[in-house]
């Protein structure tokens, strides 16, 4: 991957010259399987967790491995197995299978103490990384977190005719308004139920950031207030956005998520 060229700008939005230094990202494939980008940097660092079918070139992604490199925080974007560059059918993907992928990336490719960023399911998926690695964890900032969706989101959203399709033929497609139809797998539906985190209070000792649309047609803005209430810690704070849809991709998103970083990363 080439480097990454940082630019101070002047008022009037003109480029000065680039620093001397640029930063360059490493690449590479943990046990030849998961596809992975680290951004050198100092800490504490941060990992983003992308959604459900999303991978680390998403305009999320890459607004945070631009604006870290641009601060010098440290970053590591990765694929869960079926998604993006790394091995695997995305049909064979479970919950607990793209969790333990986290916990593996994270163990193998950080040190110290990291920020989660999870978007949607990578909400879900950093909270029981945080479970699973509790002392590592310096903050959690999730953008429209869909923890259980599978159970609470998706399941009661079934008809009696699609219930009946997935648990006979396990799988059901559904239409996907980013593309081409989303396969739900039976597997998925009974693996998430053996890891849904609303059901019982959910210890977190760090600092919590929750960043929610309230036009979300995917995650209705209720459910983060689950999520603040199912939280055991004292430090946890949602921001609603009236307008916002379940991407928070706009440029205003990106600067906003920036900006919590930001202020998570300020935090003594």
């Amino acid at each position: 991957m080439p480097a990454l060229e940082l630019r101070h700008r002047r008022a009037d939005g003109e480029s000065l010259a680039p620093r001397p230094a640029a930063v360059t990202e490493e690449t590479g494939r943990l046990d030849g399987r998961l596809a992975w980008a680290r951004l050198p940097g100092s800490g504490p660092g941060v990992v983003f967790l992308p959604g459900y079918r999303s991978d680390m070139q998403g305009s999320k992604a890459l607004a945070l491995r631009d604006h870290c490199a641009a601060s010098g925080q440290a970053l590591l974007r990765f694929d869960y197995s079926g998604h993006g560059e790394s091995a695997g059918r995305f049909e064979d993907g479970t919950i607990g299978q793209w969790a333990a992928d986290a916990i593996a990336v994270f163990d193998a490719l950080t040190e110290g103490p990291q920020i989660l960023i999870g978007s949607s399911m990578g909400g879900w998926i950093a909270l029981l990384l945080a479970r699973a690695r509790p002392e590592r964890i310096a903050g959690l900032i999730g953008i429209a977190p869909a923890p259980d969706f599978t159970e609470t989101l998706m399941w009661p959203a079934f008809t009696e005719e699609q219930r009946a399709e997935i648990m006979a033929k396990g799988v059901l497609d559904l239409p996907s308004q980013y593309g081409e139809p989303t396969p739900v797998t039976r597997a998925l539906i009974e693996d998430g139920r053996r890891h849904n985190v609303l059901d019982a209070p959910i210890p977190l000792a760090c600092p919590v950031r929750i960043l929610q649309g309230m036009r979300d047609p995917d995650v209705p803005w209720q459910h983060a207030l689950k999520l603040v209430d199912a939280i055991v810690g004292e430090d946890v704070r949602l921001h609603l956005i009236k307008d916002g849809d379940h991407r928070l991709s706009r440029p205003e998103d990106l600067r906003l998520l920036a900006e919590t970083l930001d202020a998570l990363r300020a935090q003594p």
